[in-house]
């Protein structure tokens, strides 16, 4: 190695350190809120995480700190962390910027989408209809919308859909919450027909179906305030 090859370590720079643990300890609290095992609202305490975990409280403290960052989990000094419960403001800001980057989605598939892509949307609505309960078929709708954002093919707008993808699902969850029996009837047909329209790559009807989608869900979950 020649003197312009050799790798210095900038000062103050701390070593990189492994980080496995902290993320599977995520995963696991992820998949316990959206399984329902911690509904909005519920404690999330360390102590307790770390003995179900068999981890130490270091891991949970991390992963409830990247939870609080997706939006799943806040913090606040006389409670301390939480399952994020959704107020209808919240819940109305969550809409539009969802509505605002499904409508790029949907114009950019109508002209890049693949038939790998429809395909694709298609596996996720027919999987939806054997669903073996609620919350795999929120798990489901969601999957749907991954699909729609690949499908689109625009990096930045993939990037932004997964900044807000776990609200959504909390969304989902609440509104499920709200009527579950609505819900479980018109998951499948909804998601089929959405997927049937944007086979079609008819741009106007695909957003007059989506937007109207995001609406029914919407007014579920506030009318029952």
């Amino acid at each position: 190695m020649d003197e312009q090859d050799t790798v210095t370590t900038p000062a103050g720079m701390a070593p990189a350190r492994r980080r496995g643990m902290a993320n599977e300890v995520t995963d696991r609290i992820r998949e316990a809120i959206f399984a329902g095992i911690y509904p909005p609202g519920a404690s999330l305490r360390e102590v307790e995480l770390a003995g179900v975990l068999e981890v130490s409280r270091g891991p949970v403290r991390e992963a409830l700190l990247r939870l609080e960052s997706e939006g799943l989990v806040q913090n606040q000094w006389h409670r301390g962390a939480t399952v994020t419960t959704l107020s209808t403001s919240d819940a109305a800001e969550l809409d539009s910027l969802r509505g605002a980057l499904e409508r790029l989605a949907v114009e950019r598939l109508a002209g890049h989408a693949t038939e790998a892509d429809f395909e694709a949307v298609d596996r996720v609505v027919s999987r939806m209809a054997r669903a073996e309960d609620k919350h795999a078929s929120v798990r489901l709708d969601i999957a749907f919308h991954d699909a729609v954002y690949a499908a689109a093919h625009h990096d930045r707008l993939e990037a932004a859909w997964r900044a807000i993808r776990s609200q959504v699902h909390l969304f989902l969850l609440m509104r499920m919450r709200r009527s579950d029996e609505d819900y479980a009837a018109h998951i499948s047909a909804e998601h089929g027909e959405l997927a049937e329209v944007l086979r079609t790559r008819d741009t106007e009807r695909a957003l007059l179906l989506f937007a109207g989608h995001r609406r029914h869900a919407f007014e579920i979950l506030i009318e029952s305030e």
